[in-house]
């Protein structure tokens, strides 16, 4: 088997999930970490065994790296990502790919100077009830889909936005929900229908006012196969609620995942709290297998560590589709894509009209 000398930077919370999977998967030679704080790069290689760096491009020179996980706060994934790929040293990158579309735009025309390949992560993709939807709307078991909805009912206190500097700020984040706790359902949508022909959007900071940024935004979408949306994220429900994605078929079936419930997890800090289940099958012949998919899907959940498998499955689909075996499920253009919408809305709100796509 091919092996790949990986690396990871951003010696942070999510950065421990990147380096099991490193050290764990057959694909990968766990090689090297970076960190701006030296001493906290020397701390985290210490727990792996690996080479501690402070400067990325020095890394991947003098570790010859093939392969790097961005683990950083958003706005600086272009600042890390850019050169590394021009080096040709392939980069999976944490959601969002970039807290702005020029930014993704600079990362994905590096890669091309490079050939270099791009993911995103996006882990709730390879949750067992949205493999389920993605198949059912290819087999057109739901015909053309045709509305499609994100609910996220959450909530962040004062502490979560203490815990790190740059959370709720425009410079450290780059965006609230929309662009932080968001991003999974909305690369869910787009996943599911297509490519978006306009937007409409408002966001608002609700009770929150210690944050420069947004809690709750909605959004109606039009979609280029003629269908429509509805988006309504929020961090401002005590205690949250859920996070759901629906779909429903011209031909009058829908479909449905929850992929969140109770509590949103943060990463290297909380759990998950509930298993994703499917909520709603009303496809011919297989509303009845909906009990048994949730029984079933809730078991197999809850036997693995799910704060860290399926960032596992995720790193090891992109190691995959590296040594030949088929193309990465979440690359960088799906998560350009989701960055798309998340700026149109942003333009949206400030401009107070419909924003027509691709945005210039």
């Amino acid at each position: 088997m091919t092996k790949l000398r990986t690396a990871l930077v951003g010696c942070g919370k999510v950065g421990h999930f990147h380096a099991k999977a490193f050290a764990r998967l057959a694909q990968s030679e766990f090689t090297a970490v970076c960190d701006a704080n030296l001493s906290r790069a020397q701390e985290f290689a210490k727990q792996y065994g690996v080479k501690a760096y402070d400067n990325v491009e020095m890394m991947i020179r003098d570790a010859k790296i093939d392969m790097l996980s961005v683990c950083t706060p958003h706005p600086i994934h272009a600042a890390i990502a850019v050169p590394a790929a021009k080096m040709g040293c392939h980069v999976l990158i944490e959601k969002p790919l970039a807290s702005n579309l020029a930014d993704c735009d600079a990362i994905l025309a590096a890669a091309k100077q490079g050939d270099a390949k791009v993911g995103t992560v996006c882990q709730r993709r390879f949750y067992r009830p949205c493999m389920r939807m993605k198949k059912a709307i290819d087999d057109g078991k739901i015909g053309k889909p045709i509305i499609g909805t994100v609910t996220m009912l959450g909530w962040r206190d004062k502490a979560y936005y203490e815990s790190d500097p740059w959370r709720g700020t425009w410079q450290g984040e780059g965006g609230g929900v929309l662009v932080n706790q968001a991003p999974h359902q909305l690369d869910l949508l787009l996943w599911y229908m297509g490519e978006i022909d306009e937007v409409y959007g408002v966001w608002k900071n609700l009770n929150h006012p210690y944050i420069e940024v947004e809690d709750t935004a909605v959004v109606i979408v039009k979609f280029k196969n003629g269908g429509i949306g509805n988006i309504l994220v929020s961090n401002s429900q005590n205690p949250a609620l859920y996070g759901k994605v629906h779909i429903h078929g011209e031909n009058g079936a829908s479909i449905g995942v929850q992929t969140d419930g109770g509590a949103m997890f943060i990463a290297g800090v909380s759990s998950i709290t509930e298993p994703p289940y499917n909520d709603i099958w009303t496809v011919d012949g297989e509303a009845s297998h909906l009990d048994a998919w949730k029984t079933q899907d809730s078991e197999f959940f809850n036997s693995v560590d799910s704060m860290y498998y399926y960032h596992q499955l995720q790193i090891e689909d992109f190691l995959n589709s590296l040594t030949g075996q088929g193309p990465t499920l979440i690359d960088g253009d799906a998560g350009r894509r989701t960055v798309e919408l998340i700026e149109a809305i942003y333009r949206s709100t400030k401009e107070n009209k419909v924003i027509k796509f691709p945005l210039v």
